[in-house]
């Protein structure tokens, strides 16, 4: 599949950044769950969409294979791994251990600056799932937004991009699972979640940021698993 919808969505790159920019856009398509477990990446669309040859590309690819964000199938064409239910469990556990230190690092050593983002990407996530059509796409990036408004928090370049790399692994799952069902946003869980941790971030409550983390991303998790769309 050539991904036309989510290749468009990004724009041509400047030609003195190449290979990183490159790995940035495509990184960041995982992230956000634009592309899906078991989709494939034509790096000829790729490149075409980005404006380079296909050598940056292919450079980028490569790195996000290492990453273990993409695999070249025995055809070698490349796509975005499937997740078993086991890999999931394990992931999930594994981003509440960090993702949640992170919070309550957040709570300790935020600036004012930091608290702004996170409010403003609380509050933009909030409004979108109180309108009587929320735009799901938009949900997705306000929550994607608020995560990291999180993490950069805790004031740890390491800690940041060890949760990055996390989110290569999870975003297809998550996020393409948030924008696909609508009832996630409507229930209201991840708003209440994001709110707790909020407080507990600005009143500098690690051990409450923690366990907001932690019910943010096993709720989301339980409702993966109930759908059973995971591999075996």
């Amino acid at each position: 599949m050539n991904l036309p919808a989510a290749l468009n969505l990004m724009q041509p790159l400047d030609r003195q950044t190449l290979g990183e920019r490159a790995y940035a856009k495509l990184a960041d398509l995982l992230i956000s769950g634009r592309l899906a477990p078991g989709e494939k990446l034509s790096l000829r669309a790729a490149a075409d969409v980005l404006g380079v040859s296909i050598m940056p590309v292919r450079e980028a690819v490569s790195r996000l294979v290492a990453d273990k964000a993409l695999e070249v199938t025995p055809n070698r064409s490349v796509r975005v791994p499937l997740m078993s239910v086991a890999q999931f469990r394990d992931l999930t556990k594994v981003r509440i251990a960090i993702e949640g230190h992170a919070a309550a690092e957040a709570a300790q050593h935020r600036t004012d600056s930091d608290l702004f983002s996170i409010a403003h990407a609380e509050q933009a996530m909030r409004s979108e799932s109180e309108l009587p059509a929320p735009d799901l796409p938009r949900a997705v990036e306000f929550n994607k937004r608020f995560h990291f408004a999180v993490y950069e928090a805790a004031q740890s370049p390491i800690l940041f991009e060890i949760i990055r790399a996390l989110w290569l692994k999870a975003g297809p799952v998550l996020n393409l699972d948030l924008r696909a069902n609508p009832q996630r946003l409507a229930k209201g869980d991840a708003i209440r979640f994001h709110a707790d941790v909020r407080l507990a971030i600005s009143a500098g409550d690690g051990s409450a940021a923690r366990q907001g983390i932690a019910a943010d991303i096993s709720s989301a998790a339980d409702f993966i698993l109930s759908r059973g769309d995971l591999a075996d």
